[in-house]
């Protein structure tokens, strides 16, 4: 039974290392800022001195090469490929409607539907935040609860609230603010707001959430190895600073 113990524990431990480290790929830094922006200036610098169908070839030729580039280095793909992808479906968009500005309709949209389980999961009392967080690194037990779920915690449930909050909000300015300027017309200013309100906007998101969230943690109070039982103890969750360094913070 012991050794059935161990196991579990160990796969549970390998699953979350593998989420972690596909969650920093998945965030890029400002590597991404650059994969996700360079396509998009490029569709608008060539649009505007020459036609739709040049600029919709450029920018998917640019998706392809950054793809192409990260492969060769051997760094991680993932984001390149998704954003080529990304690419792929903004340019076939805008060769149906005919205009410039449709390139950007699948970002507006993908914004408003990313703030609905954002806002749906704060209804519930489940942030998004706080499920994720808590997959990847379990908070440290209560200790006069042990077995007390981290929804059930209130300093836990309202820092994640207030983190997942904050990425409900910069979802809908996103929808909101590139909404109206697709209404104007406004493809250049469209394109600035897609790179601003992009990768640099969810970086402080991150970052303000991650802030929120390692504070009301650190509050909480540490149980000693002596005080809870092994079984009750989450795997990896009691250093804060390991915490940090496994999801790439620290």
């Amino acid at each position: 039974m012991a050794d059935d113990a161990t196991s579990a524990g160990s796969e549970a431990q390998q699953l979350r290392e593998r989420y972690r480290k596909q969650l920093r790929d998945s965030i890029g830094g400002w590597t991404g800022t650059v994969i996700t922006a360079l396509p998009t200036v490029v569709f608008v610098i060539v649009v505007s001195l020459t036609s739709l169908r040049p600029a919709l070839i450029a920018a998917i030729a640019t998706a392809a090469g950054l793809a192409l580039y990260r492969l060769v280095r051997k760094q991680p793909v993932q984001q390149a490929l998704s954003g080529l992808f990304g690419v792929l479906i903004a340019a076939l968009i805008a060769a149906r409607t005919g205009q410039a500005r449709g390139y950007f309709l699948l970002g507006i949209w993908s914004s408003f539907l990313y703030a609905v389980p954002f806002g749906i999961s704060v209804l519930v009392r489940r942030p998004l935040v706080g499920l994720l967080w808590e997959f990847l690194d379990p908070a440290p037990p209560d200790l006069a609860a042990p077995s007390t779920p981290w929804y059930r915690r209130r300093p836990l449930l309202v820092a994640y609230t207030v983190a997942t909050l904050i990425g409900t909000a910069l979802f809908l300015s996103r929808g909101v603010v590139q909404l109206t300027l697709y209404r104007h017309d406004a493809t250049g200013w469209l394109a600035f707001a897609r790179v601003a309100m992009g990768y640099p906007l969810y970086i402080v998101a991150v970052a303000a959430g991650y802030w929120v969230v390692r504070r009301a943690r650190r509050r909480l109070p540490v149980a000693e190895p002596a005080d809870v039982p092994a079984a009750d103890a989450p795997a990896g969750s009691a250093d804060d600073g390991a915490a940090d360094r496994r999801l790439g913070f620290g």
